[in-house]
């Protein structure tokens, strides 16, 4: 709703948008007094929103280095065809609503793990949720809660919601291998604090009711959590080719500590600043971009195991990922464009490839699956194009990994 607003002595009304207000973009932006007839009134204020619109657009639009993938709503320099204005925010809206969409496919992923453990709990048989595998699940909780604070720092709320749901749906799962004396209960109580200071501090974070010092130490905590853990999982993939070793975890949370203590001195220049600020968001991405190096490396083990592997839960995990690459592509977030194609190309749809190879999939099936995917890669690429105004759905591509 649109209100009175005084800047410089006179009032004009401000056009509120979830960003920026006519106000505060155009500080020195004449304002007209109460004498001005209403029609003539009524065009100039029509104007300035035209403008203002524009404006808008042309500051949000433009790649996003890497390392500037955290920077909260960054203003992009880019340009793009304003004739095709409409074209941009609806492609803005529908995109937003794809991101908040992949709720659907990964509840159902959940899903099945936490009514099987609650029947198993109900029937008494508490052993078989020693089957479920906590310490791996842990770590995808942390990874959760970093692309929880990136998603939210920039105010991402769909992709935030994704990975709120993440944490709360992993948080059930360890509540019932607690209750059945699966996971040690000092180490359940310690997941409980860290789950609850995550969605507690990222809400007031968003709501812009956090003191800087505290957001900074908890994206601190996460940097040198999620440091620690990536290569110590890197190395456990290996074993039995490798030995069993902690010294991988142990360096990279030396390393994190050591970075973190020089960024916050200022004993980093700028440029090693802001890296050290995107480490977690970084690792997080990767650790889930590891899962499937980890799961293909079991399938080249052990091929008999990929009878296992549900179809259905690999066409879900594609999905789910798959329906946040346009989001990634347009806003031109490398990092979530990284994470989430990945996750779409080798996790979902590597593993229907598997299962194809071995016999486990009809042709159907499997063509069906591809040609999902391509069309629904080439749909995002083209219409990104389109709103852009590139004559190539490549440019956007270009722009996304080295910028214009």
């Amino acid at each position: 709703m649109d209100k009175l607003v005084t800047v410089g002595g006179s009032s004009c009304t401000a056009i509120n948008t979830p960003y920026l207000s006519f106000a505060s973009l155009y500080p020195n932006y004449p304002c007209y007094s109460s004498s001005i007839p209403f029609k003539s009134l009524a065009l100039t204020l029509k104007s300035s929103y035209t403008r203002y619109s524009l404006a808008s657009l042309h500051r949000r639009l433009g790649p996003v280095a890497a390392l500037d993938s955290d920077v909260p709503r960054p203003l992009h320099k880019g340009s793009v065809n304003f004739k095709n204005s409409k074209g941009y925010e609806q492609w803005d809206s529908l995109t937003a609503k794809f991101s908040g969409a992949a709720n659907i496919p990964f509840m159902l992923l959940q899903l099945p793990q936490i009514i099987l453990n609650a029947q198993n709990l109900l029937a008494g048989n508490k052993a078989a949720l020693l089957a479920v595998p906590w310490l791996g699940m842990f770590t995808g909780l942390l990874g959760n809660l970093s692309l929880l604070s990136y998603f939210a720092k920039k105010r991402e709320i769909e992709a935030a919601l994704v990975q709120t749901l993440g944490v709360i749906s992993t948080y059930v799962v360890f509540a019932q291998l607690a209750m059945a004396d699966a996971m040690p209960l000092p180490y359940f109580v310690t997941t409980s604090v860290v789950v609850a200071s995550g969605l507690i501090l990222n809400l007031m974070n968003y709501l812009d009711m956090l003191n800087a010092r505290i957001w900074q130490f908890w994206e601190d905590f996460m940097t040198v959590g999620g440091l620690s853990v990536l290569p110590q999982i890197m190395w456990s993939t290996f074993i039995p080719y490798v030995p069993r070793s902690v010294i991988p975890g142990t360096v990279a949370f030396i390393v994190a500590i050591s970075a973190v203590i020089m960024a916050r001195m200022g004993k980093l220049s700028d440029k090693g600043a802001k890296f050290v600020g995107a480490l977690s968001g970084w690792t997080a991405t990767i650790l889930f971009m590891w899962m499937p190096v980890a799961q293909m490396w079991t399938n080249f083990l052990n091929p008999d195991n990929i009878r296992g592997l549900s179809a259905f839960t690999m066409v879900l995990a594609m999905i789910g990922n798959g329906l946040m690459i346009p989001r990634a592509l347009f806003i031109r977030d490398f990092m979530w464009f990284t994470g989430s194609t990945w996750a779409t190309l080798f996790y979902g749809y590597g593993n229907i490839v598997c299962l194809y190879s071995f016999n486990c999939l009809s042709r159907e099936f499997f063509l069906a699956a591809t040609a999902g995917l391509l069309a629904w890669l080439g749909t995002a690429f083209w219409r990104d194009s389109v709103v852009y105004g590139y004559s190539s759905p490549l440019t956007s591509l270009k722009a996304l990994v080295v910028g214009t």
